[in-house]
């Protein structure tokens, strides 16, 4: 990815599939699953919410051919080091390393009794790691697809991205919900994905082709983002505590009011009412944003997403320096709809919605503009919307 907003390719099908008979000496199957951009719906998943995530043309792809010792030998393009494990007894705990992703879907596979074979696996990926576009997500369910080929399982998707999610949640130890895995497989290209995560319905928001989503990486991410991400994850189910006890139907802040917040909020500790609070009115601005959008209402829409940026902001505080700058900078550019942290927060990325003939100058300006303030050079990814996961893409879909 470079200044330009460009996106370069570095693992298309050809090239992953050479480099697999290169390393291996086999023919293998390819498995891609893209990255995602929430536009809305921020923190809504693991409260069991509404989210609006859309897949981007950024892949992750596994490469993978049997072998017949009960190994699993794992190999990235990105990393120097390879593993090797027995298919028979996987590590029961995570190493702490970039593998414990497939040895999570592994281990969540055999405890759902699905076969275990002998395999190669060679891993590439486009999707930016600690940017908040789920390059995490994309592995698992590429690494799932492509081990369960194997077995001869055919999981159906909702089931897969459950799988991928507890291997998240179990083996990693990362208290993420279902928003990422599910929009890996379900993204469909020139759409965004309306999402209810407690019933896993959906339904497909087709984007106005007159506009671009750009995603602009602020290149830093805090030391203490993932203990913060599991603490608001804690804070929000002692909200529901104190709630369900008042109203024994709430089991999720998915469940409360905008009033039944308000009428106890002095029963509430601050900081767990700031956190509800952002949820319950999120939730409402993300159904208020699919029919905004549905409707090409763009600039109602773009306002909805800057509101979501000031809720993460000042109630949920998962916002930092860098990515409030990167918002502000977005505002008085020709073109600029609405833009928002995306994300876990604590740094990664904005997302953006900007009319498509001033996409390319947004991206060169942002990056002119960010640069000189900080002293940092951002990534500016210009997206569209994208396929979810699959077998053997073919080049000309990409």
């Amino acid at each position: 990815m470079n200044r330009s907003g460009s996106i370069v390719r570095t693992s298309t099908i050809a090239a992953i599939a050479q480099q697999f008979v290169t390393v291996f000496g086999q023919q293998p199957t390819v498995f891609s699953a893209p990255g995602r951009v929430n536009l809305i719906g921020e923190h809504t998943d693991y409260n069991d919410g509404f989210v609006m995530p859309c897949a981007i043309d950024f892949w992750t792809r596994v490469a993978i051919a049997p072998r017949h010792d009960g190994k699993i030998h794992i190999r990235s393009l990105e990393f120097p080091q390879s593993f090797e494990f027995d298919s028979n007894a996987l590590p029961a705990a995570r190493l702490g390393l970039w593998p414990d992703y497939v040895l999570g879907v592994a281990n969540m596979m055999k405890q759902a009794r699905c076969p275990l074979v002998g395999a190669n696996l060679l891993i590439a990926g486009e999707v930016p790691m600690g940017a908040g576009l789920s390059s995490s997500a994309a592995l698992e369910v590429a690494s799932a697809l492509a081990l369960s080929s194997l077995s001869g399982v055919r999981h159906p998707l909702r089931e897969l991205a459950r799988l991928c999610q507890r291997a998240e949640n179990q083996f990693v130890g990362a208290r993420v919900g279902i928003m990422d895995h599910f929009a890996a497989c379900f993204g469909r290209a020139g759409c965004a994905l309306l999402l209810d995560c407690r019933s896993l319905d959906f339904k497909l928001i087709t984007l106005p082709m007159n506009i671009r989503l750009i995603v602009c990486n602020t290149m830093v991410k805090h030391e203490h983002a993932s203990g913060e991400y599991n603490r608001r994850r804690s804070e929000c189910e002692a909200g529901v505590k104190i709630l369900s006890e008042r109203y024994p139907e709430v089991r999720a802040l998915r469940d409360v009011s905008v009033q039944q917040l308000e009428s106890h909020s002095k029963e509430i500790p601050t900081d767990i009412y700031k956190r509800c609070w952002h949820v319950v009115e999120e939730n409402e601005r993300v159904l208020d944003g699919s029919r905004l959008l549905a409707k090409g209402n763009l600039d109602r829409f773009g306002e909805a997403m800057r509101e979501s940026h000031r809720s993460l902001r000042e109630l949920y505080q998962v916002s930092c320096r860098e990515l409030d700058l990167m918002v502000k900078l977005a505002e008085d550019l020709p073109g600029y709809y609405g833009g928002r942290m995306t994300g876990g927060g604590f740094g990664g990325c904005t997302v953006n919605l900007v009319a498509a003939e001033h996409s390319e100058a947004f991206a060169s300006q942002i990056w002119e503009h960010y640069s000189k303030a900080t002293g940092i050079q951002p990534d500016i990814y210009i997206c569209s919307a994208a396929d979810g996961a699959a077998a053997d893409i073919s080049e000309t879909s990409e």
